[in-house]
């Protein structure tokens, strides 16, 4: 190959409103062609195949500035970014919706552009990446690029995706705080931050989600909105009554507690704006890198995500009468973290007899003679979603009918007895996973799934081709699940891992500690202090740490922003950092101009793991004193 980083340096600026980490609204345009092309040296490594990928969503993930030699670095930054997503709702709960891909193309040099200065070396890498958007002097440091026409050609290789069922993330070889997003999502691999902006991407590209922020340059406060009512789904004008009165925005959801923390209501704030503009939560991860969508963005993101895949991945060919001597089925997707329900109808009335099975045998009705009509509705009951709307769209009910002809004769073709689509059997299932088996379908019979656990049989009415492991309440440990078509010998196994890593916490070194019965140990600190989450867990991946304070938010565990190996640090202001505000004990302070009142006093501190497999700890707790100045000498 031709040195790359030299013909590619001339990616231009990123632009959409989702340049999180650019600080700005940026974009990718494409540059000039490659002297060579880019894929010559590429390897596509499927990391998550849960399907097809033209019936997937695929997040396709490029690595720039990594060596060959680097490459194991690359796929360490991408588990890191991946179970930090796989820990975000709803991404948890429809991880099975989504394939996933690495594309590897080694560098010729480590690094990427103006890392981090302008003065800094220009690197010949495969996707000439770099900062200050590409290294131009007009641009902002932390603006981090790739050239879209390389990136789309790697992305291309993957065989099924296409610009309408796929996410690009490009990830620099970098622990320099950086990136961008909107069609391209970029971040730096290694910084402290960067594996929690794709959640945040993806809510602006997928889910079409705007800034929550009340500034557009870091460091400023934003005007006063002046607008109309936005079309945003999560910001308003109006008031609390009024969105009840008028049953607009997130009326639903007010008063309930934020997934994000505190309450769903009306939060002054967003869209750039400090005043006039209204946002549903105070912190969600919309405005706040670490906190969760909270209840209606998730809602947003339950449906896009449903949209990019079909609720009915195939069923029994309706393009012709069928006849009543037969089996009719269908096949659906898996919900990681919930069953999906099937209601047939047979000339208008429900069949209420087979329940939500996934196959149906008309031999057994009796039908009188003539023509009728048989529907199958699939629906995803997920509390996700409150909206009628939403809930009857494309993406959460799909329904398929047959028109059954009783002097229809159907003709005996031999079927197999097989597994026709899984739950991933290579790696272990989380304690709390819907685990699914879909098997062939002959036209004379319904193949019967059994299932067992630890040798022993489990009761699974209604649709015997999921099972819900979570409703069984496993108990900690090593468990092993196996699927068998009845009648034979054809059987799958999965290993349950029902043990959730362990979490433990290190803190700088407190004036006192306390020991109280019944009670969590106390930390008493007249001053800064800092804490280190760190989680074991007895199998491969990476494992998420999360902490909230004082019943706030659950906050990813990330380190500190500066340095990802570098503990969390809590003081009584918090500390600015690029025009942010991090670690105010007590109630949180994002921008220089919040609330900087010092929370004195006690402070209860949880903290909780999400391993590789979704299982979430028990949370603990400690408490934090910070006592007030003069008041250690008292």
């Amino acid at each position: 190959m031709t040195s790359p980083g030299t013909r590619l340096r001339r990616a231009a600026a990123l632009a959409t409103a989702g340049a999180l980490l650019a600080g700005g609204l940026l974009a990718a345009t494409p540059s000039a062609a490659a002297d060579s092309p880019v894929t010559e040296a590429a390897t596509v490594v499927p990391v998550q195949t849960t399907g097809p990928a033209d019936k997937r969503f695929n997040i396709i993930v490029l690595g720039d500035g990594y060596t060959a030699a680097e490459l194991p670095k690359f796929r360490a930054d991408v588990d890191k970014h991946l179970n930090v997503l796989w820990s975000t709702e709803p991404f948890a709960s429809y991880r099975s919706y989504v394939n996933v891909w690495a594309v590897e193309v080694p560098s010729a040099e480590s690094g990427v552009d103006c890392d981090p200065g302008l003065d800094s070396p220009r690197r010949n890498t495969a996707l000439g990446m770099g900062f200050w958007g590409g290294c131009n002097p007009g641009s902002v440091q932390r603006l981090l690029t790739v050239d879209s026409r390389s990136a789309s050609a790697l992305a291309d290789l993957v065989p099924g995706s296409a610009s309408a069922n796929r996410q690009i993330v490009a990830l620099a070889n970098s622990e320099t705080y950086g990136g961008a997003g909107g069609t391209f999502a970029t971040a730096s691999g290694g910084n402290a931050l960067s594996s929690l902006i794709t959640p945040h991407e993806i809510g602006h590209s997928l889910g079409g989600l705007q800034d929550e922020y009340d500034y557009y340059a870091r460091g400023v406060p934003g005007a006063a909105y002046e607008g109309g009512e936005p079309s945003s789904a999560h910001h308003t004008l109006l008031t609390e009554e009024q969105m009840k009165q008028q049953r607009a925005k997130w009326w639903r959801w007010l008063g309930e507690r934020s997934e994000s923390g505190g309450v769903i209501g009306r939060f002054e704030g967003g869209m750039y704006s400090t005043k006039g503009v209204w946002r549903p939560s105070r912190h969600s991860i919309m405005k706040t890198l670490g906190y969760a969508f909270d209840q209606v963005g998730r809602e947003v993101m339950t449906q896009k995500i449903s949209a990019k895949v079909g609720l009915v991945q195939d069923h029994t060919p309706n393009s012709a009468p069928i006849g009543d001597d037969r089996t009719v089925w269908v096949d659906t997707l898996h919900p990681v973290g919930g069953e999906l329900d099937v209601v047939w109808r047979l000339d208008g009335r429900p069949l209420r007899a087979v329940g939500d099975a996934r196959t149906v045998d008309l031999r057994g009705l009796q039908l009188p003679r003539g023509t009728h009509s048989l529907t199958a509705t699939v629906s995803d009951p997920t509390p996700f979603v409150r909206d009628p709307a939403i809930r009857a769209s494309a993406a959460l009910t799909r329904t398929v009918s047959w028109s059954v002809d009783t002097e229809v004769t159907t003709p005996r073709e031999p079927v197999a007895a097989a597994f026709t689509g899984h739950t991933d059997t290579a790696a272990p299932v989380g304690s709390a996973s819907v685990v699914y088996a879909d098997t062939t379908h002959p036209a004379d019979r319904t193949h019967s799934v059994r299932w067992t656990l630890d040798g022993r049989p489990v009761a699974n009415g209604g649709n015997d081709r999921d099972l819900d492991l979570g409703a069984l309440r496993l108990p900690d440990g090593t468990h092993s699940l196996t699927a068998r078509i009845a009648g034979t010998q054809t059987a799958l196994t999965w290993t349950v891992d029902a043990a959730p890593a362990a979490g433990a916490y290190t803190l700088s070194k407190p004036l006192r500690t306390v020991h109280r019965p019944g009670m969590p140990v106390e930390y008493v600190y007249d001053g800064p202090f800092t804490m280190k989450l760190t989680a074991r867990d007895d199998r491969e991946g990476s494992v998420v740490s999360q902490f909230r304070v004082d019943g706030d938010g659950w906050q990813t565990y990330y380190g500190w922003p500066t340095d990802a190996d570098a503990p969390y640090r809590f003081t009584p202001g918090g500390t600015l950092i690029d025009g942010l505000v991090y670690g105010k004990l007590g109630r949180t302070r994002a921008v220089p101009w919040d609330d900087a009142t010092p929370d004195y006093g006690t402070h209860t501190i949880e903290y909780r793991t999400i391993d590789a497999a979704g299982n979430l700890s028990p949370p603990k707790a400690f408490l934090a004193t910070l006592l007030p100045p003069g008041a250690a000498k008292g």
